[in-house]
């Protein structure tokens, strides 16, 4: 198994926004601006590294029945570090816009079906670098999202305005306008892999959105 292929698959084969459709919730609430997209993306990222490497460790002394509940146990550990390290460094206004989006990284289903899917059957290493490429891939995609946001609502990206003129475009700031603009990155997803598959001779057929595309549980394997 590929180190770089592990790693660079979060980017943009696997991306946990563009491809696989995770972390809905905080993807459409928190990339109202560049920033605020940075600073969750960094969050989770970090989320991703400890509890990866963490189940990757003690994944074989954990019973199976038991397994999920210790995954949140674990992911809330680091999800809670990261509280206490945002509370006591990251700018003031970053932890009020995030806000409640941060404890429930606990929850958020990137985090945890990468610990179920990869990190309890590999390594470390393998699962250090799977969450670090999908932290990445996450973090690429709130951001792409935020910037467009931020700049069709304000004319600024990261708060540096660029127009000073600039005609606000008021639904780019709230979850609404989010759907467009992720409507509109999907699309262009969409078109690259149909574009993709006629240079290469083949027929472009979208996945089925059923429990054989999924790895998560049993149910995907019957």
């Amino acid at each position: 198994m590929s180190a770089a292929k592990e790693f660079l698959k979060g980017l943009w084969k696997e991306n946990p926004v563009l491809v696989l459709m995770l972390g809905m919730c905080p993807t459409l609430a928190v990339s109202s601006s560049a920033k605020n997209a940075l600073g969750m993306g960094v969050a989770t990222t970090f989320v991703l590294l400890g509890s990866n490497v963490v189940i990757s460790l003690v994944r074989k002394g954990i019973p199976a029945k038991v397994r999920i509940p210790c995954y949140i146990v674990i992911i809330a550990v680091f999800v809670t570090i990261v509280e206490m390290l945002m509370a006591a460094y990251a700018p003031p206004e970053l932890n009020a816009t995030l806000g409640i989006f941060i404890p429930l990284i606990v929850v958020n289903c990137i985090v945890l079906g990468r610990a179920e899917a990869f990190a309890s059957k590999n390594s470390p290493w393998l699962s250090f670098l799977d969450g670090l490429g999908m932290g990445v891939g996450f973090t690429l995609a709130l951001m792409a999202l935020g910037a467009v946001r931020e700049f069709l609502g304000a004319g600024t990206i990261f708060e540096l305005q660029l127009f000073p003129k600039w005609e606000p475009f008021l639904l780019m700031k709230f979850a609404p306008g989010a759907f467009f603009v992720l409507g509109f990155f999907l699309a262009g997803m969409n078109m690259l892999r149909i574009r993709r598959a006629r240079l290469e001779g083949r027929t472009y057929t979208p996945p089925e959105l059923n429990c054989s595309q999924c790895n998560l549980c049993d149910l995907g394997k019957r």
